[in-house]
């Protein structure tokens, strides 16, 4: 039989090589287990984008508090003190916010409660930061209940996204949007007053309108920056009565700034510029200083002598009118004030009469005038994308006279 000769393929049992070898698989097995943790790591760093693309919407916050870390993405409407309870202005305190999915969410079960510990207070509390109300926040933290309320506790991570509408979730039907108000077809918005008319329409208008988020003076500065944006230069806003265009950066009280104009006079009822009537963007307009100056609390009615600084406008020691093609936004804003504040809520009950001369009193006129001026200037594509803009981002109502200019002989024959 033939010698059988060994394997020379085969390994020593003991000796240098063994050792040499024992390296190779060992160095192997580290590169593997490296390589395998690697992706782990990318999965899960993966994963984490994946759930930061998109953040759940405040209804589906509310649905799920069982104390996962969610990111969420809200409106800012308030600052929860109770668990029914949401201050809108005067804010006490920097401990927490409320999210909700529209800019003018009023019902509190519609809202998610933030908690708001030491290191966000400063930069995300409401009584520091009070030009936050309206701006989207993304929230990241456990959903678990606050105040006795749906919430989000010990926020991990707090940032901006300006006044980006929140997305509807990957996997979600994206639903059918509500059509906008514009006097014809489905009118969602105005559903109890529809088919009415003079008083009942008044007070049914006056239900609609008044669920709306107040603003705080500071506020409208940025507001009017948005609802009056110069179509054709996006840096500007138009000033309303002169009807320049003029850098949005350029507001304050100096000599050919714009400034907040009250088109109802702060006087008329003593409606100052506390959070209300006196805050209400539907009738707060830009204009030119020395403009605003010379109309001062004037009443509106046609007539008088040119205006400095706006020579179509015109002004008596009773009335102010101002150029023909904002002389309908302005009835409609006053008309607005009327319906909106009927004397609840500690505010005046503001009215028009057919006078010219109402000092302090909270009336505005001449009613002849203003209606004339309604139905000789219908509403334009500027004003009825202010209506648009101040009821998706800012107050959450709308004006309804340019929504339905008819109503105005209909509520005041």
């Amino acid at each position: 039989m033939p010698t059988t000769a060994p394997l020379t393929s085969e390994a020593p049992t003991t000796g240098p090589h063994l050792h040499q070898t024992s390296r190779r698989v060992t160095t192997l097995v580290a590169l593997l287990v490296v390589a395998l943790l690697s992706a782990l790591s990318l999965t899960a760093i993966t994963a984490r984008t994946a759930v930061a693309a998109t953040p759940l919407t405040v209804a589906q916050a509310i649905a799920t508090q069982n104390g996962t870390s969610q990111t969420v993405r809200g409106y800012v409407v308030g600052e929860p003190v109770a668990t029914t309870t949401v201050n809108r202005s005067g804010f006490s305190a920097d401990y927490a916010i409320a999210l909700a999915d529209t800019a003018g969410q009023s019902d509190t079960s519609k809202m998610l409660y933030v908690q708001l510990t030491t290191q966000w207070r400063s930069a995300w509390g409401l009584k520091s930061n009070p030009s936050l109300m309206g701006r989207v926040l993304d929230v990241t933290g456990p959903l678990s209940a606050y105040f006795s309320h749906a919430g989000l506790k010990s926020p991990t991570a707090i940032s901006s996204v300006g006044t980006t509408p929140t997305p509807t979730p990957t996997g979600t039907p994206t639903p059918t949007p509500t059509p906008t108000p514009t006097g014809g077809g489905t009118d969602t918005y105005y559903a109890s007053a529809l088919g009415k008319s003079g008083s009942a329409l008044r007070t049914a208008l006056h239900g609609i309108i008044s669920e709306q988020t107040v603003l705080t003076y500071d506020q409208v500065w940025t507001a009017l920056k948005d609802t009056d944006q110069d179509p054709a230069n996006t840096a500007n806003v138009i000033e309303i009565y002169s009807g320049r265009s003029i850098a949005k950066s350029d507001n304050g009280g100096g000599v050919d700034q714009w400034n907040r104009e009250h088109v109802w006079p702060q006087s008329h009822g003593s409606i100052g510029t506390t959070p209300g009537p006196g805050t209400d963007v539907h009738h707060l307009r830009p204009e030119d200083v020395t403009v605003n100056s010379d109309r001062g609390n004037l009443d509106f009615d046609n007539g008088g002598s040119a205006v400095n600084q706006c020579s179509d406008c015109w002004r008596d020691g009773d009335s102010f009118e101002p150029r023909d093609s904002v002389k309908g936004d302005v009835a409609r804003m006053i008309l607005y004030m009327a319906i909106r504040y009927e004397g609840g809520d500690g505010f005046a009950n503001l009215e028009p009469n057919n006078i010219a001369g109402n000092g302090s009193s909270p009336y505005v006129g001449k009613l002849t005038t203003l209606k004339a001026w309604s139905a000789a200037d219908p509403p334009s594509t500027f004003e009825k994308r202010r209506n648009d803009r101040i009821h998706a981002q800012w107050q959450g109502n709308r004006n309804p006279f340019i929504d339905h200019p008819e109503w105005v002989t209909s509520i005041w024959p």
